[in-house]
């Protein structure tokens, strides 16, 4: 897999975990430790992104 494919795969996941957490915020029985770990994975993921970046740039 290129690392362009693979930050493509990354911002599919990205996307996925933004729908989802939109989801669990609007539902009232959604406890605050699933959204605070969605809101992990996603930041996890985006940086993972950005480090491919920097490094296909050098």
């Amino acid at each position: 897999m290129t690392i362009e494919a693979h930050i493509e795969t990354l911002e599919k996941k990205h996307g996925a975990l933004e729908a989802e957490l939109h989801t669990a915020m609007l539902s009232p029985s959604t406890g605050d430790t699933v959204i605070a770990e969605l809101k992990r994975q996603k930041l996890k993921i985006k940086d993972e992104i950005e480090r491919l970046r920097i490094n296909t740039q050098h």
